[in-house]
């Protein structure tokens, strides 16, 4: 068994380690293309400055080593991709890997919205090969490709010799996906011109160029005949290339507070895993114990130690509610633990019980399994948390948050990229992550939510609160007044993606509160699922590494129908898919 991966930037130590096998491959089997070792991360690196982006798929196999790789340019501006190399270990050859990464690849491009995809094959007329080996595997070739209804153009001077007494140039192939409508000659002559010019580094006015231009003139265009039998169907990918992977764990429902009225329950995260199921390209993964490390990086050792303590000393059901609030004096905490629980607290309405440090440490170990597969190369990932965490302060809890799950994996993220953008578009403020941050200037916060005046936790996330010292101006919020609907959030959505954008981080974490859609009952927004999903769209568009985190969202009736629109739309973005054009 295998399994297939974006390779998606050259700056992570997962993606040099990839690269680098890549690159082993590569050479083995172009052994005339190794002069130029830094072709592949190139592509990679310069998709912004060539204006059109590339996608480089790896197959790993056991130990986690690649066996094999697809790389595709996708011409967004003509609708169409160009397959540039596949190329599979020796050894792996005839036992399906190829066929895995052109599915996994034609997936992608489907997804994405591309009409068709063009690649080239030496040809397989036996007039114009001599060896016989030679005409035997280019015929292999022609007939694999075949199976998926790609087929040789025909009518143009694209594969004849460049130069009089030059052997031909490979076959020009058309693989039209899912696209059911023909091929027209204009829409090829973009792609030859994207081919020669792009790839080939031609002159646009090269009289080669224009020449094999001018032959195109088939309306519509012409393929060739299906020559080979099938022999066998189609190969599938042992396991599917999944855009989303999520994790959950079951631990969640300890934390219970049985009380009439009380919103934060199990049952939030019941009727979105339900609607995961429902949806395609969805995979659950374990979820892995971290530790407290990674939380006493964030948040403060004496908080920790008192949160896992009297949570320790509770008896089975016995709930404490803070009701006494210290004036926050370092040196003369309470001795009473039970008073003590306002020292650390922030409201009346979070309680503490036998088991909500059991439960809010397997929200942090969900959140840091999310980043840890961010950090393996996944590019699509979700945490499905509970409790949330985003009010939970560097030494105070709170809001139904007892630890900031979206800061620390921030945080653990951050040791390994760099930069990293915390991206909240929960209905409150995450006072929790701005505080833990407010004096960084390598992890960028933005918080999309309803003004402090109105909205809890009310006293931040006021617009002048920009961060301080290093971290001065990286701390950015954005507080809507006390009505707003699709039109009004997506607008000021856009302002909070092109400061993430401009901060160019190496991933992004999301604070995905559900409470600002339509009837949430601690909002007053009105977002409909068709606003959620094109919220998810524009997340997913900056194509970033991203890691959602479950925050808020409490109206039990559409908290999964709300989580499945924004999902599909977030993975519709990341994968760019686009309504086809009208011809």
């Amino acid at each position: 068994m295998f399994r297939i991966s974006h390779v998606i930037g050259t700056t992570r130590d997962y993606d040099r380690r990839c690269l680098a096998e890549i690159q082993q491959l590569f050479e083995a089997a172009f052994p005339d293309l190794a002069g130029d070792p830094d072709y592949i991360p190139r592509k990679l690196v310069e998709q912004s400055a060539r204006g059109y982006p590339c996608i480089l798929l790896a197959a790993h196999g056991p130990g986690d080593q690649v066996l094999g790789f697809a790389l595709a340019d996708v011409f967004e501006n003509i609708g169409y991709a160009y397959l540039d190399f596949i190329v599979t270990a020796a050894e792996q050859r005839g036992l399906g890997l190829g066929g895995a990464l052109f599915e996994a690849l034609r997936e992608e491009l489907t997804a994405r919205g591309v009409l068709g995809l063009f690649f080239e094959v030496p040809t397989d007329d036996p007039a114009q090969v001599a060896n016989a080996a030679d005409l035997k595997s280019n015929q292999a070739r022609l007939r694999f490709y075949e199976r998926y209804g790609a087929l040789p153009v025909l009518g143009t001077l694209y594969d004849q010799p460049i130069r009089p007494g030059n052997p031909p140039e490979p076959r020009l192939l058309y693989d039209p996906l899912e696209n059911k409508e023909p091929l027209e000659p204009d829409e090829l002559k973009r792609v030859i011109a994207a081919i020669l010019t792009l790839r080939y580094n031609y002159d646009p006015q090269d009289p080669y160029v224009k020449q094999v231009l001018a032959s195109v003139h088939d309306s519509p265009v012409k393929l060739r005949a299906p020559r080979y039998p099938k022999t066998s169907t189609t190969p599938k990918l042992p396991r599917r290339l999944q855009p989303l992977k999520v994790f959950c764990s079951a631990h969640h429902a300890l934390h219970h507070v049985k009380e009439r009225g009380y919103v934060e329950r199990p049952a939030r995260v019941d009727v979105i895993l339900k609607a995961l199921d429902a949806l395609p390209d969805v995979e659950r993964l374990p979820v892995r114990n971290f530790g407290e490390g990674p939380i006493r990086a964030v948040h403060d050792a004496d908080f920790v130690n008192y949160l896992r303590n009297f949570c320790q000393e509770l008896t089975k059901g016995e709930m404490v509610y803070p009701y006494v609030f210290p004036i926050r004096r370092t040196d003369r905490p309470p001795h009473d633990r039970s008073m003590r629980a306002g020292y650390y607290c922030i409201d009346t309405f979070t309680p503490l019980s036998q088991d909500a440090y059991k439960a809010a440490r397997a929200a942090v170990n969900v959140a840091l399994s999310g980043a840890s597969a961010v950090l393996g190369g996944e590019p699509l990932v979700y945490s499905l948390c509970r409790p949330p965490g985003h009010h939970a302060e560097r030494d105070t809890y709170g809001g139904f948050c007892y630890f900031c799950n979206g800061a620390i994996a921030a945080q653990y993220l951050a040791k390994s990229l760099g930069k990293v953008a915390v991206l909240d578009v929960d209905y409150h403020h995450g006072n929790g992550t701005q505080d833990i941050f407010y004096e960084r200037s390598d992890i960028l916060t933005v918080s999309i939510h309803g003004h402090p005046s109105f909205a809890y936790p009310y006293f931040s996330g006021f617009a002048d609160e920009r961060g301080e010292g290093e971290g001065k101006g990286f701390n950015v919020n954005l507080p809507l007044p006390e009505h707003v609907n699709d039109a009004r959030y997506l607008e000021e959505l856009d302002e909070a993606l092109e400061i993430v954008a401009k901060f160019k981080p190496e991933a992004l974490v999301v604070s995905l509160g559900l409470d600002i859609a339509k009837a949430d009952p601690t909002g007053t927004w009105s977002l409909t699922p068709t606003g959620l999903s094109e919220v998810g769209r524009r997340i997913g568009a900056l194509k970033l590494p991203t890691l959602l985190v479950q925050e808020g969202g409490y109206n039990i009736r559409s908290l999964g129908r709300n989580a499945a629109a924004l999902l599909t739309g977030f993975c519709a973005g990341a994968l760019g898919r686009r309504k086809k054009r009208r011809r």
